[in-house]
């Protein structure tokens, strides 16, 4: 017997793109930052149910935020927990980083 293939994803892939924003703007930095996220906004995360196209950052009190992204919330989790999907998150950079951005 042939072994199994195991359909776990790579710790390094990545989740959600914002192709438009590649297609609308010229980029001339990447910076790569964590999201401050809620347990329902990870499992949407993970289910694929993010969309980035509106989105963008705002940088406010020397801290950036992504305003904008909506993540769809999952029916099961839906039940019990009022969801906002269009709220503001915190984006985790270095000083250093949010420094070259003000």
């Amino acid at each position: 017997m042939g072994k199994k293939k195991s359909r776990q994803k790579a710790a390094g892939n990545t989740i959600a793109v914002n192709r438009r924003a590649r297609h609308d703007y010229f980029i001339e930095d990447r910076f790569e930052a964590g999201l401050c996220l809620e347990g329902w906004e990870v499992k949407s995360l993970r289910a694929g149910n993010a969309q980035l196209t509106e989105a963008y950052v705002n940088l406010r009190q020397g801290e950036a935020w992504l305003v904008g992204a909506h993540f769809a919330p999952l029916k099961t989790v839906s039940t019990h927990i009022k969801a906002d999907p269009t709220r503001a998150r915190k984006l985790l950079l270095h000083r250093h980083e949010l420094d070259r951005l003000t």
